[in-house]
């Protein structure tokens, strides 16, 4: 299993939306045959596993991450073809929450006379399609949040210069991330003062869609977003308040928009969130300013933390820093990170983690 998950794992990025699979197929204490998800559209692990074997698959043991899928969708059942092939046992990682399955191909397994076991692994399972298991389960896109800032806590300085908080390596990192990740989202205030692409500069992988919260379609036509726009998808969110003039001319260029419901003169990001899982959209990573990132905390709707520490100390009391808003009254109401892990990219840290009790 643990091969298994790690054949899973080189798909990452390409799945979307489905999860990552792998499958090893055992015979007589002899591998036989592995596979994997490739990629959105194509063979699923087991029928990549049984494509790959190197003698007949009759009587072995197939040990595949994920419950194998009973439905057809863009590829057939996966139970038919493990039945099809003779495959006696069956060890199982994780039921698949989606309603289409969840359970059911385990039980066509075992109405066919196929042994199997399941729950091995879970956890690394889950936490390796946590991604999928919340969209799947909630329609609502993965928050992945992102932060690169100083010792001193500061993102860029009073006037906005902040190239570049961190190293290359880093920074070579962040565009993994974007890579797998399905969208990206930044505030108009970041695209003001960077006047970014948001793209992924990583051969293999595609861009990520482009979200702007922009109550009132204050988009710049002139922005390289905009101009770009015909190539990259790119999602406006606004409200009803929006220049309806600039809108057309945005859409003109290529840029979609999304209305959505305000809060407050704002666009509610809940609402927002619902609107973009409807799209289809099902990870976003949030590379915002302190407003939007602190309206995200705030409200509890960041799944996942990336905070990347330079050694580097800018001080000034009207620098940037990553999280802005209202901020919370007492310190026992702030927000808890678990952290995962602790690593170093040349001189940066990065800190991962997930809110606590989440």
């Amino acid at each position: 299993m643990q091969e298994a998950i790690a054949l899973a794992e080189q798909g990452r990025g390409h799945t979307a939306h489905n999860p990552m699979v792998g499958c090893v197929l055992v015979k007589d204490g002899r591998t036989i045959g592995r596979g994997w998800h490739r990629r959105y559209g194509s063979l699923h692990a087991e029928r990549d596993a049984l494509a790959a074997c190197t003698e007949n698959p009759a009587g072995a043991t197939a040990y595949v991450t994920l419950e194998p899928c009973c439905q057809h969708g863009k590829q057939p059942p996966c139970t038919d073809a493990l039945l099809a092939a003779g495959i006696a046992r069956v060890v199982v990682g994780l039921t698949d929450p989606n309603p289409l399955v969840c359970g059911k191909g385990i039980d066509i397994l075992r109405e066919h006379g196929v042994t199997v076991e399941v729950g091995l692994l879970e956890d690394r399972i889950r936490e390796q399609n946590r991604i999928f298991l919340k969209y799947i389960t909630t329609k609502h896109p993965w928050v992945t949040l992102k932060v690169a800032m100083t010792l001193d806590g500061k993102i860029a300085t009073a006037d906005g210069d902040s190239r570049w908080v961190t190293s290359p390596g880093a920074r070579e990192f962040v565009h993994q991330l974007r890579g797998t990740h399905t969208g990206i989202c930044v505030g108009t205030g970041t695209v003001l003062a960077d006047n970014p692409m948001l793209d992924c500069r990583i051969d293999g992988f595609n861009d990520p869609v482009r979200i702007l919260p922009d109550s009132h379609a204050s988009l710049s036509p002139e922005s390289r977003i905009a101009h770009s726009a015909g190539r990259i998808r790119t999602i406006l969110a606004h409200t009803e308040e929006a220049d309806a003039p600039k809108l057309e001319h945005l859409r003109s260029l290529g840029v979609e928009s999304l209305a959505c419901a305000s809060s407050n003169g704002r666009i509610d990001l809940q609402d927002m969130l619902c609107r973009l899982g409807a799209l289809g959209i099902d990870s976003i990573l949030l590379e915002g300013g302190e407003s939007l990132n602190g309206s995200f905390i705030e409200q509890g709707i960041v799944d996942e933390y990336y905070f990347f520490v330079a050694p580097k100390i800018l001080g000034g009391k009207d620098a940037k820093t990553p999280v802005g808003g209202h901020g919370f009254a007492k310190m026992a109401e702030a927000r808890g990170v678990t952290v995962e892990s602790v690593r170093q990219f040349g001189p940066d840290l990065l800190i991962h983690g997930y809110p606590e009790n989440k």
